[in-house]
């Protein structure tokens, strides 16, 4: 299947946060409005973890939230270059999501360990409604990486030799990603070679997810 991709960009970095964040409270009413329950696969990076601090501060029916990662850095629980830490300081800790709807990634188990303890959380889950990624200046998103090649029809990846430090992560596959009723990219900072790339059509990962809505990049730049 081909993407299909809608272009949104922002004039600052705040204003991409607070757009996406609305974006995320949406899917939310969207979701729980017809099966009662909204299933979000979280991004790491700047400008997520900026939308994640203003959803701390909205009301929500926190209750029905469920929480996933689409990768993780092979550390230990307390670092703090865990995406699911950050998430935790910024936005989860100061909600009401039940602890049981959050699902982190046990990439301190290591990278096979935890991709093959993950997929069965992937599995459970099903269609997510929402997945949220970032893009790196090399068009890589989650812990998918050019030049990198797994098994396609996997749900998770044990990812080794990162070009990104730690070297070693978890990350969920581009099939499991792709099935989702909504996708956003959250991009910002200097990306401009790699929005080029893809937009002309270049073989990198950021290509390879393909929901059948389609993929929307709010993007400051």
């Amino acid at each position: 299947m081909s993407q299909k991709v809608s272009w949104k960009p922002y004039d600052s970095i705040e204003l991409l946060a607070e757009a996406a964040c609305h974006r995320v409270l949406d899917a939310a009413d969207k979701a729980i409005a017809a099966h009662g329950y909204f299933k979000l696969v979280l991004a790491g990076g700047t400008a997520p973890v900026k939308a994640y601090q203003l959803l701390a501060t909205k009301p929500a029916d926190w209750s029905k939230w469920h929480i996933y990662y689409g990768d993780e850095r092979c550390l230990p629980v307390e670092d703090s270059e865990r995406n699911s830490l950050v998430a935790e300081q910024k936005w989860l800790d100061k909600v009401a999501i039940p602890k049981a709807q959050i699902h982190p990634i046990a990439a301190e188990l290591g990278a096979e360990a935890g991709a093959e303890q993950y997929a069965k959380e992937v599995a459970a889950a099903g269609v997510f409604d929402l997945v949220l990624l970032g893009m790196g200046e090399d068009g890589h998103t989650a812990s998918l990486f050019p030049g990198h090649v797994h098994n396609a029809d996997e749900l998770t990846h044990a990812v080794h030799n990162s070009p990104k430090p730690p070297s070693d992560r978890v990350t969920i596959s581009a099939k499991a990603l792709s099935n989702t009723h909504e996708l956003i990219f959250i991009v910002s900072g200097d990306k401009q070679d790699a929005i080029a790339a893809w937009k002309n059509h270049q073989d990198l990962p950021v290509t390879h997810l393909c929901p059948a809505s389609g993929v929307d990049v709010l993007l400051s730049v």
